[in-house]
């Protein structure tokens, strides 16, 4: 099963992935940890985009689809994955319906958490002050959250059109949101 975890940043998506990971061995497929990991490791695509995601722009849908398309052999071996971050555009949508029709597969949900815009930017100032993450600073946030609002948030007619798209609440506990997501997904 492939699943998109839909919603603006700080939505509680990593989290709710990594819980899929444990409890149904899928993989996860996190741009934006994967992005940070071509930073940390100091190479040439780190060194590009490092400067974008501090300015907190959208990395282009190139260099995205590609890091995506390096990971999908690891994902078909698992039966499965969750993308985190990704499909951003609907160019990256298509890109990916493109990519897992020729693996004979295809996004089987798309879950969509709904939050506050007001809750959002508390949980990225606490995550900030604990972590120190540069894309998750107060002002990078606002570029972040109004990206996703005008360039991400058009793809939920995408979705929904294909019949795919689930939208949940993304206020509650990390618990009563994976109980949400996994009766989603088991088709209750």
């Amino acid at each position: 099963m492939n699943v998109i975890l839909f919603g603006p940043p700080a939505a509680g998506k990593g989290t709710q992935a990594k819980r899929l990971v444990e409890s149904r061995h899928m993989v996860q497929l996190s741009t934006g940890d994967m992005l940070r990991a071509a930073i940390a490791s100091g190479s040439e695509l780190g060194q590009r985009v490092a400067g974008i995601m501090q300015r907190g722009e959208l990395v282009s849908d190139d260099i995205v689809v590609e890091l995506i398309e390096s990971r999908l052999p690891e994902a078909d071996a698992a039966g499965g994955a969750i993308f985190d971050g990704f499909p951003r555009t609907l160019a990256q949508a298509e890109a990916l319906d493109a990519m897992l029709k020729g693996r004979g597969s295809q996004i089987d949900r798309v879950l969509r958490l709904k939050v506050d815009d007001a809750a959002l930017m508390q949980r990225v100032a606490g995550r900030f002050a604990e972590s120190g993450r540069p894309d998750d600073n107060p002002e990078s946030f606002k570029v972040r959250l109004a990206a996703y609002n005008t360039q991400t948030a058009p793809l939920l007619p995408y979705y929904e059109r294909q019949g795919k798209l689930v939208e949940l609440d993304g206020m509650g506990s990390i618990d009563e949101v994976a109980a949400a997501i996994d009766k989603a997904l088991d088709g209750k």
